[in-house]
């Protein structure tokens, strides 16, 4: 087993702690995540009309979450303020559960409206304290050898929180899915206190090993001025909103596809389930005998392009017959490549930067940054007020798809530089 082991991740005596413990976290985010992703998805296809205000709705609740967060990072250590925030969301669950179930019939929609809002704000924050985290506990060749194991574990949950997912939606009620989420992130609220306190950055010229529990300090509007004054935090910026600018096109496509192909709700929800497993299958085995070796040989830039490449396909694919298979296996092979690829690589970026950017401007990227490309997204509704059919809108994708890959080779470049340049002073 240890030899079996040694062959999938190259991990050092003194990291397996840590790296068992960031995969056990992954995975209990993830799994509760997914248990609620086809409920949102389901709300998503029924009230496909209000979408645009839906995203409106969660780009300004962004604003105010980043905020706050920031705020909260600033003055607790990432032990006390990681489980506050996981907890923060098992108490929202629990709401929702009392109102899903005492609601009248009449002010349901707006319940409904209210928690794909919720999630969609909450998916965000759920992924980006963990990785937060991971990039502020592990180095950049740590991540490289470590990162793609540990989204093994958010791929597993993936795969297993669906599977509750499509076996119970018959069975019991929304609300019970809500309290099986908030069990899985009491667990990852737990895991943090078990990390090995010596577990940390040990540069000394970083300074970071003696201050890595306590508050990060600064303003909550470091995150954002930051931003706007480094290129390379605006690259990651800009590079997150073109990812979730296109995605939430096709998930335009998947509602306007899945609303004519269902008639019945829990068939739909069903269907959803079964993508996502399908996707989180793919994933895994990705991850597993892929990721590692592609990071390891070819480097972060090829395994960062990997996705926007596939994707330039896919909106070809969707223009040329804009089907639901079609939208299904482009669907898959995005979202698989996308866990599987890109966001590992994608994730070692981030180890170059200050511990307070790891935070603050990373969250902002991740969660501000991913909401503002969802409502400029939302022009798919404007395109399609304009006449162009799904086909037309595909084609237009192909060039900002281009740009995106343009955009991510300079990314890598940069990284590489700035890794260089911190090995050698």
């Amino acid at each position: 087993m240890k030899k079996l082991f040694s062959k999938i991740v190259d991990v050092k005596p003194e990291e397996i702690r840590a790296l068992w413990l960031g995969f056990v976290f992954f995975f209990v985010v993830l799994a509760g995540y997914y248990v609620i992703r086809p409920v949102r998805d389901n709300i998503g296809a029924t009230q496909f009309e209000n979408l645009w205000w839906m995203f409106t709705v969660v780009l300004v609740a962004m604003i105010f979450a980043n905020a706050l967060f920031s705020a909260i990072v600033s003055r607790m250590s990432r032990r006390r303020f990681i489980p506050i925030a996981y907890r923060f969301f098992i108490l929202n669950l629990v709401i929702f559960f009392g109102l899903m179930q005492y609601m009248p019939p009449g002010k349901q929609p707006w319940v409904d409206g209210c928690f794909f809002v919720w999630v969609s704000v909450f998916n965000l924050f759920a992924t980006a304290v963990f990785w937060g985290f991971m990039t502020d506990l592990f180095t950049t060749e740590q991540g490289k050898r470590l990162f793609g194991f540990i989204a093994v574990g958010g791929s597993l949950g993936g795969i297993f929180g669906p599977i509750i997912t499509a076996s119970l939606v018959h069975q019991v009620s929304t609300g019970v899915l809500l309290l099986i989420c908030a069990g899985m992130l009491e667990i990852a609220a737990q895991s943090v206190r078990f990390f090995p306190a010596e577990f940390r950055r040990d540069d000394p010229r970083s300074g970071e090993n003696a201050s890595a529990e306590k508050p990060i300090g600064g303003k909550f509007w470091d995150g954002v001025t930051h931003i706007c004054k480094s290129p390379y935090l605006f690259g990651l910026f800009l590079f997150i909103f073109l990812y979730t600018f296109t995605s939430t096109w096709t998930y335009f496509q998947q509602a306007e596809l899945t609303k004519t192909g269902f008639a019945d709700k829990a068939a739909r929800t069903a269907f959803f389930a079964k993508l996502d497993l399908s996707v989180n299958t793919l994933t895994l085995f990705l991850q597993i005998f892929v990721t590692g070796r592609l990071m390891k040989f070819l480097g972060v830039t090829v395994t960062l392009l990997f996705m926007p490449v596939l994707s330039l396909f896919g909106f070809a694919a969707m223009g040329f017959a804009p089907v639901l298979p079609v939208l299904a296996a482009f669907q898959i092979a995005r979202r698989a490549s996308t866990f599987a690829f890109m966001r590992p690589a994608r994730e070692v970026l981030f180890t170059v930067l200050r511990r307070e950017d790891k935070y603050k401007a990373k969250s902002f990227i991740d969660t501000f940054g991913y909401r503002c490309g969802d409502q400029f997204g939302v022009s798919y509704s404007g395109l399609k007020a304009l006449g162009l059919s799904l086909s037309a809108i595909s084609y237009i994708a192909v060039p900002v798809v281009a740009g995106w890959c343009a955009l991510g080779i300079w990314l890598g470049r940069k990284q590489r530089a700035l890794a260089e340049s911190q090995s050698s002073t």
